[in-house]
């Protein structure tokens, strides 16, 4: 003779589903640590004394062995989280707005702005720049020469 479980009930069902999705979070997070090997990077970049309009940082690190991070800048404020602790090479890109360009060949065609990096090579893609980024909340200022 074959026996078989009667089908679950819609209450215990129900049961069974808030219990996971009020128990997923809680395991989830449970196991999320604050990681004590980043930080966070804040601070203001300026160009001939002006504020940046818009551009991006990139922290890259020297000995090779952790991630990038990186953020935006936006009216000269940039805010990087989840940066690497140790030495870093900077890399600021600030561009500026030469011209317009369409994006097809065609007369009703859409214009894409035509960009221009402000800063020297030696800012960016051949950084001199370094930051030695530890545990917590850094703050660095950068007012850079143009071209």
């Amino acid at each position: 003779m074959i026996t078989s479980k009667p089908p679950l009930s819609g209450m215990c069902r129900t049961t069974r589903l808030w219990r996971f999705v009020f128990l997923f979070p809680a395991i989830l997070f449970c196991g999320c640590a604050e990681d004590k090997n980043i930080a966070t990077v804040t601070g203001i970049v300026k160009v001939n004394g002006e504020l940046a309009k818009m551009g991006g940082i990139t922290y890259i690190p020297v000995d090779g062995q952790s991630g990038t991070a990186g953020a935006v800048i936006t009216g000269g404020k940039y805010m990087a989280s989840d940066v690497p602790i140790g030495t870093h090479k900077v890399q600021i890109r600030v561009s500026k707005v030469v011209g317009h360009k369409k994006l097809y060949n065609t007369p009703d065609s859409p214009l894409q702005p035509v960009l221009e990096e402000v800063l020297p090579a030696k800012f960016n893609s051949k950084t001199e720049l370094r930051l030695d980024v530890v545990a917590g909340k850094n703050e660095k200022d950068y007012d850079l020469p143009s071209k």
